[in-house]
């Protein structure tokens, strides 16, 4: 294809040369690392680093011109200049076009939110491959393209690697295809998922996150929105949205051009639980849908999980498929990583590892731990370093408020201080009588929890979950919290029996 067929309908500044316009495409970059002779190279400006300061290296390296929606810098004299109005819209349109449109081929779903989005894609994911998919899943811990599992550099990854992907999808022999995505705010904001077709796409709540990025929680609604307007591309055929979030509601009334289910516990939701089991070998509830009742089990935990749960089955119900499959499909999925992961070692006392890097997850977290029966509830977390200030507070008031006993520790805390950030935690803290301690050292702070704990205590080492890693502002170190608890365990003396 050449660069003009790539660029239809892209606003291009100023007028593309023929030579250009005319020139065969053999491949589409925005890392010059890996460009190739005849490739067009995207360069976006960042938040540290400006892409056009590696055009000349795209250049060396065979790209014929370079794509950007700033200005060509004044060392970049003899390099074909395409400036564009979206950078991110621009590459999504071209990339889309170069693979084929591989997003209109498969049955593509978009999972946004606050909180839930990775387990309820993990379980629609589930649910899918049991009604005999092929899928792709991609979202915040790894990527899953039928049989391989890639690494994740974004909770959404960048257009031209979701095409790439996608294409690979469609090219695998056999049956149906299914694509089941986490969609960030910033994917939405930046235009990663620009004119995607969507036939599903799913609403789980919004809480206070990412304001350093968006400023407002009214901005951060409206980027997650941007999902169900299309973004680029048609409304979603079906919208599935959480008739218990208030945000959920506000969704809902903008008129979406997509058919609605609504999920929830209320009576008002079009899909809800109904004689709802929970305990610490999981949920059993029954599911509501019209005339259609049918019971779900799952070994996920809490009031939390119930709510991905129908979230998975509403989107499962979207593509037509029976309660049988349905619930075949939510059994067989055991678990997500670091979400409310236990570490078990045969110790008289549960510990969990959560992902929850949220006052609302959080407190989400400890009230599936009270909820199980826990005599105290000890947890242990910290806030990351150079993210949203005003929640660090709020986090510490709402550990304070719902745990007995709280040890404040670092989580990436990048370029900052830990004692600055842990200090902007202890303002919340302290407004409430709970135990405090204060542990900079994230090892020796698990440490410290496990050596606390008595039986029928419940441990929640939150804010990393599956991640392998602690940023510091000068390295970045292996760190892992399940590995940090397990060899804590067994320093204390407990070790699991091996099964016969």
């Amino acid at each position: 294809m050449t660069t003009r067929d790539l660029l239809a309908g892209v606003p291009v500044l100023g007028v593309l040369p023929e030579s250009v316009a005319c020139a065969e495409v053999a491949g589409l970059e925005y890392d010059s690392r890996r460009v190739a002779p005849g490739y067009l190279f995207f360069a976006f400006p960042g938040a540290k680093v400006d892409g056009r300061a590696f055009a000349a290296q795209a250049v060396e390296r065979g790209a014929f011109a370079v794509v950007s929606e700033l200005p060509a810098p004044v060392d970049a004299v003899g390099v074909p200049w395409i400036q564009v109005e979206h950078g991110r819209r621009a590459l999504a349109t071209a990339a889309k076009s170069f693979y084929g449109k591989p997003d209109e081929a498969v049955e593509l779903t978009g999972i946004t939110g606050t909180n839930g989005k990775t387990t309820t894609s993990y379980l629609l994911d589930s649910v899918l491959r049991t009604a005999g998919r092929i899928t792709l899943l991609a979202g915040t811990i790894e990527y899953h393209l039928g049989p391989k599992v890639l690494p994740a550099a974004n909770t959404t990854p960048e257009s031209l690697d979701l095409m790439r992907m996608l294409a690979e999808l469609v090219a695998m022999e056999g049956r149906a295809k299914a694509a089941t995505m986490e969609i960030s705010s910033h994917a939405l904001a930046l235009g990663r998922v620009y004119g995607l077709h969507f036939h599903t796409a799913v609403f789980s709540n919004l809480t206070r996150d990412h304001l350093d990025f968006h400023q407002t929680m009214e901005a951060y609604f409206a980027a997650k929105a941007l999902l169900f307007d299309g973004s680029g591309g048609p409304a979603p055929k079906y919208a599935v949205v959480n008739r218990d979030d208030e945000w959920g509601v506000r969704l809902g009334e903008k008129r979406l051009d997509s058919e609605v289910l609504w999920y929830g516990l209320g009576s008002d939701a079009m899909v809800r639980a109904r004689n709802v089991h929970s305990g610490f070998d999981g949920l059993r509830f029954e599911v509501a849908f019209d005339k259609v009742r049918f019971e779900v089990q799952s070994p996920l935990m809490g009031r939390i999980n119930v709510y991905n749960i129908l979230a998975a089955c509403a989107a499962g119900m979207t593509y037509q498929l029976s309660p049988e499959v349905i619930a075949t499909g939510i059994a067989a999925c055991p678990g997500v990583p670091g979400r409310f992961e236990r570490v078990d070692e045969g110790q008289p006392f549960a510990v969990v590892v959560d992902y929850s890097h949220t006052d609302d997850a959080l407190k989400n977290a400890l009230a599936v731990a009270r909820s199980l029966g826990a005599k105290r509830v000890i947890t242990l977390f910290g806030c990351g370093g150079d993210r949203d200030r005003t929640k660090r507070p709020v986090m510490g008031k709402v550990a304070g408020d719902f745990s007995d006993l709280v040890i404040l520790t670092s989580d990436n805390p990048r370029s900052e201080e830990p004692l600055q950030i842990m200090n902007d935690v202890l303002v919340g803290l302290k407004r409430t009588d709970t135990r405090t301690i204060v542990e900079p050292d994230r090892a020796v702070a698990i440490r410290k929890a496990i050596e606390e704990a008595h039986a029928g205590d419940v441990v929640i080492l939150a804010g990393k979950g599956h991640e392998t890693y602690q940023i510091f502002r000068d390295r970045t170190i292996h760190f892992d919290d399940r590995e940090q608890a397990r060899e804590a365990l067994r320093a204390f003396g407990f070790r699991k029996r091996a099964t016969q």
